[in-house]
């Protein structure tokens, strides 16, 4: 269940963004989920696209006694079986260029739940050429960066009293204390489980109070109906008032799509996560097309409907709650109560405030 050297067949990412990919996972393993020689590595592939070869050649420069399983290779039992020979605290590496399926196993659940460590890429087929590289770019890890400034921005936004996103414009106020900050910066200690999806990179919370979000908001991505990313050509001016979008300027036919959708099956169109995205390899500029990937950039992103299930509230049942779109808003400035911590592109607090 080996594979031959990926060196050559790496497709079309030169070897340059291959060698990124060894360095930079060479820092996710050591740092980020601490995976050591004393322990075992399963790493689990496709060769469907050049992002999804470029990845799997980066993890075997770091992992020369690992097993490598070519998914497209083997049958589900063979995978399954390969899974469950490891050990609490060892390492499984997948790498996908759509999802893996294996009937009803929910993969990166059911590895936690055996105690082992766990890397994801996902939908790498959908970044093809340079948005390989930017991927790439995406995993790069920078300790002092994501472990400091997450945590105080963690600490800003939890003892906050309320927020204003200002946005090409217009202004968005969060009158209310937000939920407890959730860290996705590469660094579990202290966490039940290590690992997840990766690129990582973001802070994320919501109100306390939904309906104490008001204002209008402009957004210049949005997922749509295939959750990828979908650019306007102008931004869309979202007007939201006590947490719902009741109206929009400049929108598109796709985004109506999204609305319409979501006031089908949910009767409203809510606003819930307010993220804060960290990853400086994504700009409004510089995108990647999964939507899930693109979710870590650095500025705000927003949800619409009524699906968070990291934040329970009253009156929403989880059996009604249908959608979580993301969507991204044109970031000028953030304030939490009277402090900016974003602005020029880049947050404004220090590893040590």
């Amino acid at each position: 269940m080996t594979s031959p050297d990926l060196t050559a067949a790496s497709g079309d990412l030169p070897a340059h963004a291959v060698d990124a990919a060894a360095a930079h996972l060479r820092e996710v393993l050591a740092t980020v989920v601490e995976h050591g020689p004393s322990r075992r590595a399963l790493v689990v592939y496709d060769c469907r696209c050049g992002l999804a070869r470029a990845l799997a050649e980066g993890y075997r420069r770091n992992l020369p006694d690992g097993l490598f399983i070519d998914f497209d290779t083997v049958c589900a039992d063979a995978v399954l079986a390969a899974f469950k020979d490891m050990a609490a605290h060892d390492l499984v590496v997948l790498i996908q260029s759509t999802n893996f399926r294996l009937e009803a196993f929910r993969i990166r659940v059911e590895l936690f739940k055996l105690g082992l460590k766990v890397i994801e890429h996902v939908h790498l087929s959908r970044m093809p050429g340079s948005q390989g590289e930017h991927y790439i770019e995406s995993l790069a890890y920078d300790s002092a960066y994501y472990r400091g400034v997450g945590k105080a921005l963690k600490r800003r936004i939890d003892s906050a009293s309320m927020g204003v996103l200002h946005s090409g414009g217009e202004t968005l106020v969060f009158a209310s204390p937000f939920e407890s900050a959730k860290l996705n910066v590469g660094d579990y200690s202290g966490m039940n489980n290590v690992g997840g999806q990766f690129p990582i990179g973001e802070v994320f919370t919501e109100a306390q109070d939904l309906e104490a979000v008001n204002g209008r908001v402009r957004i210049h991505v949005f997922g749509d109906t295939s959750y990828m990313v979908n650019r306007p050509d102008t931004p869309i001016t979202l007007v939201i008032e006590r947490g719902r979008v009741v109206g929009t300027e400049d929108a598109t036919p796709e985004f109506e799509r999204v609305l319409e959708i979501i006031r089908l099956e949910e009767g409203e169109v809510w606003v819930r996560e307010l993220g804060f995205g960290m990853n400086r390899a994504f700009t409004r500029e510089r995108r990647v097309n999964d939507i899930g990937t693109y979710e870590r950039m650095c500025g705000i992103h927003l949800s619409l409907g009524a699906k968070h299930g990291v934040y329970p509230k009253p009156g929403f049942k989880r059996k009604d709650a249908r959608y979580h779109v993301d969507i991204f808003a044109v970031t000028d400035a953030v304030y939490l109560d009277q402090e900016l911590v974003y602005q020029d592109g880049a947050w404004q607090v220090g590893a040590g405030a």
